[in-house]
C-alpha cells in the first residue's frame, strides 16, 4: 500500500504536523505501507533537500494561503497512485485542491486537523475567526464532510472540534498520534548539548520547547519565573536555569527575549535558538523538567519528546493530552494563567529528589504505554486498510 500525506509546507520550523509525518514514515514502512509526500513549497526552498521520502512540491504559493496553479493538476494526474491521501491541517489550498481532485475520485482523502478547530482561535483572534467562518461556509465544510475520516489525535481534540463552526458534519475517527522512542545515545547527545552550553552542566534546567509564538504562553513563563526564581531566591543560591528552545528570530521572539532582559532574567535564561537531531535531543535530556503553559496545543510533539526520555513535564490543561499525563502522574498540570504557570513552578521545587524521581520513572511508561509511534501507525494503518471504519 502506498499513501500520499499533502501538507502546505515541510519546513521543519512548522512543528508538530511535519514531524508527525517525518515520524510516521518508518513505523508504517515496518507495517507495509510506503509514504509520499506533495507540499506547496518551493523546490528550490533548502528545507526540501534531502527529505527521507519521496517529495513532490507544487509551489512555490503567492501567498500565506498557499494556491499554486500545478498543485490540483499534478493531484488530478497522479492520485490514482495512492491506496490513500491524508490531508494535514485546514485552512489553506491544499486542502481545497485535494478535494477538488478528489470528490468524486475512487482514492478516499482523509484530514487531520491538528488542533485548528480548536474554539481557543475563535476567541483569541475574533477577526480572523470571521474570515474563517465565511470560508468555512464557502469551502472548508465541504472538504470534512466529504473526507473518508477526520482524524483527532485524542479525544480532547475530538470534543472541542465541534464547537467552532456550524454547520458541523463529518465522520470522526481518533486514530491516536505519537513519536519514536529517542535513537542514540541520551548520554552522549547530552555530553554534546553541555559542550555547546558549558554553563549548564552544574544547573538543574527546566526546558521550554518549540515554536516561540503567542500561544506557547511563553510570556507567562518568563513573568513567573520572575516571581518564583529570581524573587523568592533572589537569583542566588539556586541551581534553577530557565533554556528556552526553538527559533527566536520572529518579532513574538524577539519581543520575549526583551522582556526577560526587562525582568531581570539575562542570567536565568538561556536562548538556544532552533536545535534539530542530536543537539535536541541532549537539550531534552540535560533538562530536569520541561515546562509549556501553552494557551492551546493539539498534541504537543515537544511534550512527547520530554516524555520519552523520562523527563516530567509542567503543562497547562489546555493541552489536549493533559489527562492522559495527569492519570499516570507524569507531570503536573495548572491553568494557562500566570498564577497556573507559578504554581507549576512552585510545585515542581517543592517536591523531594524521591519524588520526582517517581516521577522519571512515570514519564517514561507514559511514553511507552500511550505515546509511542508503533501504537498509533498500527491503528492508522487499520484504518487505511478498512479495518476499523
Amino acid at each position: 500500500m502506498k499513501i500520499l500525506h499533502v501538507i502546505h509546507s515541510v519546513n521543519p520550523q512548522g512543528g508538530g504536523p511535519i514531524e508527525g509525518i517525518r515520524q510516521f514514515v518508518p513505523a508504517l514502512a515496518a507495517l507495509g505501507i510506503d509514504t509520499e509526500v506533495m507540499s506547496l513549497d518551493s523546490p528550490e526552498a533548502p528545507w526540501t533537500l534531502d527529505f527521507p521520502v519521496p517529495l513532490h512540491t507544487t509551489g512555490p504559493s503567492s501567498s500565506g494561503y498557499g494556491y499554486s496553479p500545478r498543485t490540483l493538476p499534478w493531484l488530478m494526474e497522479n492520485s490514482r497512485n495512492y491506496a490513500a491521501v491524508i490531508v494535514h491541517g485546514l485552512w489553506q489550498y491544499c486542502g481545497r485542491a485535494t478535494w477538488l481532485a478528489l470528490r468524486q475520485s475512487p482514492t478516499p482523502y482523509y484530514v487531520y486537523p491538528h488542533g485548528m478547530l480548536d474554539p481557543w482561535f475563535g476567541r483569541r483572534y475574533p477577526f480572523k475567526h470571521l474570515k474563517k467562518y465565511l470560508y468555512w461556509l464557502a469551502i472548508e465544510y465541504r472538504i470534512l464532510r466529504d473526507a473518508k475520516a477526520v482524524l483527532f489525535t485524542v479525544e480532547e481534540e475530538r470534543l472541542a472540534g465541534g464547537k467552532s463552526f456550524r454547520p458541523y458534519h463529518c465522520r470522526e475517527f481518533v486514530s491516536g498520534y505519537g513519536i519514536a522512542a529517542p535513537s542514540g545515545n541520551l548520554a552522549h547527545q547530552r555530553n554534546l548539548f553541555l559542550k555547546r552550553h558549558p554553563e549548564l552542566a552544574a544547573k538543574k534546567p527546566i526546558l521550554f520547547l518549540g515554536r516561540i509564538h503567542e500561544k506557547k504562553g511563553c510570556d507567562l513563563l518568563l513573568k513567573a519565573w520572575k516571581e518564583v526564581v529570581l524573587s523568592t531566591h533572589n537569583g542566588k543560591d539556586t541551581d534553577a536555569h530557565l533554556i528556552v528552545a526553538g527559533p527566536s528570530d520572529n518579532a513574538y521572539g524577539i519581543a520575549m527575549k526583551k522582556m526577560a532582559l526587562k525582568l531581570g532574567l539575562a542570567r536565568q535564561v538561556t536562548w538556544t535558538g532552533m536545535l534539530t537531531g542530536d543537539l535536541k535531543w541532549g537539550c531534552i535530556a540535560t533538562a530536569d523538567a520541561f515546562i509549556l503553559p501553552s494557551h492551546q496545543e493539539n498534541f504537543g510533539i515537544s511534550v512527547v519528546e520530554a516524555l520519552s526520555c523520562g523527563i516530567p513535564v509542567l503543562i497547562s490543561n489546555k493541552i489536549n493530552i493533559w489527562r492522559e499525563i495527569d492519570t499516570d502522574q507524569a507531570g503536573l498540570i495548572e491553568n494557562d494563567t500566570l498564577l497556573g504557570t507559578v504554581r507549576l513552578l512552585e510545585r515542581w521545587f517543592a517536591l523531594d529528589g524521591a519524588t520526582k524521581q517517581q516521577m522519571r520513572t512515570k514519564a517514561t511508561s507514559c511514553f511507552a504505554n500511550r505515546f509511542d509511534i508503533l501504537r498509533s501507525a498500527e491503528t492508522l494503518t487499520d484504518l487505511l486498510r478498512g479495518l476499523t471504519i
